[in-house]
């Protein structure tokens, strides 16, 4: 299926394989992605963090598989966006867009502002505007340069994480094993009666989740693909979903363990903490530099060029100003759509730089009621619609995922909740002036063809 047949022009550069989506998923997840926030997930589920993250890749293993269902039907940029509005209708499919937007615009600057915390905690001379600037101009210039050369970078940077995050965990295993903590690894992380409570553990989960938002975004970039684009963003997110649920796993297993019986001074240096105990300051330095430069550097050029295609995806359509859906002539990549992601970045740094558990809920909210609809555009248009037949993969998969998503939002945080339903409200209004001025037309939809 031919993207043409959807209307539209290709003008994406095609040049990324299966290996490089799966490195672009893994890069977006962050391997190391727990050092950051372990002591959060911890301090809503105390000493059963790993339990977090298995609920959190059970959840999300439904999510791929919808996303891979989809992706089979409509091979195009734009994300949840693209399925909803095809797949349901125009109205939702625009708050569809509407709600990944809230999840990718923030991701971002979530990430300088992370970042840019663990280095002014490091070298506190260095102000925190500083580190922000830095890392985003590093990932605009990345960007810009066209997607084959963030592939390359992304390569890299994954190598990084990988050999620090095998660093921590041979220290650790050794350190385990030579009487810390538990003095072995345990089945408590799984189940600790004392201080287990569903309901945060849910919140927990709610955390935890953050970790795994990016192999979603290997939708975004299906117009950029060489080889049958619908088929790999499905195998690369279920791949991506897999391998990075069992890192997150085994070393917040390993983690907490060693860290059993510790009290931590601040759910910020948490994880720091148990790297310190594992083998001293030099390695609670490497994890905090290391989680610095991953959120900093490697994540936001991948957030950055996912929330551009998106942004792309919606101007095509004319449900953005059409000059964000512009392509550069050279590079083939939406550059206005790059630079206007730069600018909110910065504006959002510097509006929430004290207010990161806000842009943390934020994000949550939006990525997640995205996949409530997603879940429901993959029932209507595969099983009302087609009439596939197939139950498993089209109705009791998606309506499973639906549920457990559906928990997790309802043990959010009541001010994420109240926040997330005002966006969805400032998202209706624009609707309602998008449709008086007749941008919602009809798309081409080969399907019914």
């Amino acid at each position: 299926m031919e993207i043409e047949e959807f209307g539209y022009k290709q003008e994406l550069k095609r040049s990324l394989t299966l290996t490089d989506l799966v490195v672009y998923g893994m890069i977006f997840m962050i391997p190391i992605a727990p050092f950051g926030v372990y002591g959060y997930v911890n301090a809503e589920a105390p000493g059963m963090v790993p339990l977090a993250y298995i609920i959190g890749m059970v959840a999300m293993l439904f999510t791929a598989l919808s996303y891979g269902s989809m992706a089979k039907a409509f091979p195009i940029a734009g994300s949840v966006y693209s399925y909803a509005q095809r797949g349901l209708n125009q109205h939702v499919g625009f708050i569809a867009g509407w709600l990944m937007l809230l999840d990718y615009l923030l991701i971002p600057p979530l990430l300088y502002l992370y970042s840019a915390m663990a280095l002014n905690h490091l070298y506190p001379d260095i102000p925190k505007v500083g580190f922000i600037l830095a890392f985003l101009v590093s990932a605009t210039f990345v960007n810009l340069r066209g997607i084959t050369f963030t592939a390359r970078m992304n390569m890299l940077f994954l190598l990084a994480q990988l050999v620090v995050l095998g660093i921590f965990l041979f220290y650790a295993w050794n350190a385990l094993h030579n009487g810390g903590g538990n003095g072995e690894l345990t089945l408590a992380p799984l189940y600790h009666p004392e201080t287990f409570n569903f309901a945060l553990l849910m919140q927990a989960v709610s955390i935890a989740v953050l970790s795994f938002l990016g192999f979603d975004a290997i939708s975004t970039l299906a117009e950029e693909i060489k080889e049958d684009p619908g088929r790999s963003v499905g195998k690369a997110a279920l791949i991506t979903l897999a391998v990075m649920g069992t890192i997150f796993v085994v070393q917040t297993w390993i983690a907490t363990d060693l860290a059993a019986g510790m009290g931590f001074k601040s759910a910020d240096t948490a994880f720091y903490e148990i790297a310190e105990i594992a083998a001293g300051s030099w390695l609670a330095t490497l994890t905090a530099v290391a989680t610095a430069l991953a959120w900093g550097v490697a994540v936001a050029i991948t957030s950055q060029a996912a929330v551009s295609r998106l942004l792309f995806g919606m101007a095509r359509d004319g449900k953005l100003p059409k000059v964000l859906a512009k392509v550069h002539p050279k590079h083939n990549t939406p550059y206005l759509s790059i630079y206007l992601v730069a600018v909110l970045s910065l504006l959002i740094c510097y509006l929430f730089i004290d207010a990161v558990d806000i842009l943390t809920s934020l994000i949550n909210f939006g990525a997640l009621s995205g996949f409530m609809l997603l879940h429901l555009t993959v029932i209507n248009h595969y099983w009302r619609r087609q009439k596939s037949g197939q139950f498993v993969r089209h109705l009791l998969c998606p309506v499973i995922g639906f549920i457990i998503v559906a928990a997790i939002m309802y043990n959010m945080g009541v001010d994420a909740q109240k926040l997330g339903l005002i966006w969805i409200a400032l998202g209706l209004v624009y609707l309602f002036f998008l449709n008086k001025l007749g941008a919602s037309t009809a798309l081409p939809d080969p399907s019914k063809g």
